[in-house]
């Protein structure tokens, strides 16, 4: 018969703490082998490889109950696919880590290390605006695979020139010119404002690394200033007039959008072009192809219109603010599709379209999944989501 230990012993050997062998007992994790007479608990050699084992589990980011749950009970657990799926976990965690340094880092930066409350109230904004965007942007990866990367889409869509003079605010972690890099042409001179502390530290890091592999004369510069202070603009209308300013997912972000519109169309050279996004560019083969499957379906399509109308007062609106500053006022469309083969999916891309009619949504959603199954038996679903850009000129 083999040795038995107690609750103190077993801890010890195992390197815890006696109150820990006591939780996991409580947690259902670590039964005793016995009870002594004196109801003492009692645990053999194979207890002990069981205590090991959460401990090694625990070290490694399971929590107690995901031990308990589908480690613990269960024998025939695959071992890979549980470490697997727990290095996806920690790495979600661990990006999520690094974007909320990042952002306090930048709020320092932008309240020259002196932040107040409404600073902290502000990250905790971004943050989510943040996780929403990224939310977003890989639920988009995963569903146009098939695709022409989209931020090559855009980079084409520009028509950069050789001797380009390129004002990129906002250049954040710069997918438009990573992503494109061995196709940016000889002479161009790109300017990338952003803040400290932000995704352009690992952009300006980038372009160290890989700025001898830039075509001839052609440069990158990163500069960390706020696009919103007076002290960037000064240092921007010094170096004199840009052929092209970017100006891409950002306005969300800002304290006051027609101040950067405004201030950017004083820098643009008479021949040059501004690329701006969001003011009223809007989504509008992607609800007008929901509109069309619900009249297919036999639903309710009203809400989608009065979002869509929503939209167009949006766009119209976004049309009289860059009428002040700009006399070119052109509207690009990139093509782009995801495609879908299941109910889930095609009704989170649908929720987004609704978003003043939420009850809606919500109150039909048993009926829309139903309808929206039995398209599905046709074949995966193709819906637009074209890319909206203003072009703009002086």
């Amino acid at each position: 018969m083999s040795e038995k230990m107690t609750s103190g012993e077993i801890a010890k050997k195992a390197g815890i703490s006696q109150k820990a062998v006591r939780l996991y007992d409580e947690k259902g994790l670590l039964k005793p082998t016995e009870y002594s007479e004196g109801n003492y608990r009692l645990y053999d050699n194979e207890a002990l490889l069981v205590l090991e084992k959460i401990i090694a589990l625990k070290q490694i980011g399971f929590s107690l109950e995901e031990i308990r749950d589908n480690i613990a009970g269960n024998k025939n657990t695959d071992i890979l696919s549980t470490l697997q799926d727990q290095i996806e976990l920690m790495e979600a965690k661990r990006y999520e880590l690094e974007r909320a340094i990042i952002r306090i880092k930048a709020v320092i930066a932008r309240s020259n290390g002196q932040p107040d409350w409404d600073d902290v109230a502000e990250i905790l904004k971004c943050m989510q605006h943040e996780q929403n965007c990224d939310d977003g942007h890989f639920f988009a990866l995963d569903h146009s695979k098939d695709e022409l990367d989209w931020y090559v889409k855009i980079f084409r869509s520009l028509k950069v020139k050789e001797g380009e003079r390129v004002l990129d605010l906002g250049c954040g972690y710069s997918k438009v010119w990573r992503n494109n890099w061995d196709d940016i042409p000889c002479d161009v001179k790109v300017d990338g404002y952003d803040l400290p502390g932000s995704w352009a530290d690992d952009f300006s890091q980038f372009v160290k690394d890989n700025s001898d592999k830039l075509a001839d004369n052609t440069e990158i510069n990163v500069i960390f200033k706020d696009v919103e202070s007076e002290d960037a603009w000064e240092q921007i209308r010094s170096k004199g007039k840009y052929s092209m300013i970017i100006a891409h997912y950002l306005t969300d972000e800002l304290k006051n959008s027609e101040a950067l519109v405004a201030r950017a169309a004083s820098v643009l050279d008479k021949d040059g072009v501004m690329s701006l996004n969001v003011l009223g560019t809007i989504p509008e083969a992607h609800v007008k192809f929901w509109i069309a499957l619900f009249e297919e379906l036999g639903l309710d399509s009203k809400p989608l219109k009065e979002e869509l109308d929503g939209l167009y007062a949006e766009k119209e609106a976004g049309k009289e603010l860059l009428a002040k500053y700009f006399n070119r006022i052109d509207e690009i469309v990139i093509p782009c599709n995801f495609t879908y083969d299941k109910a889930e999916d095609l009704c989170k891309d649908l929720s987004s379209c609704l978003p003043g009619h939420k009850s809606f949504y919500e109150n039909n959603l048993g009926k829309i999944s139903r309808c929206l199954e039995k398209k599905l038996e046709e074949g995966a679903v193709k819906i637009p989501h074209d890319g909206s850009f203003w072009r703009l000129g002086v």
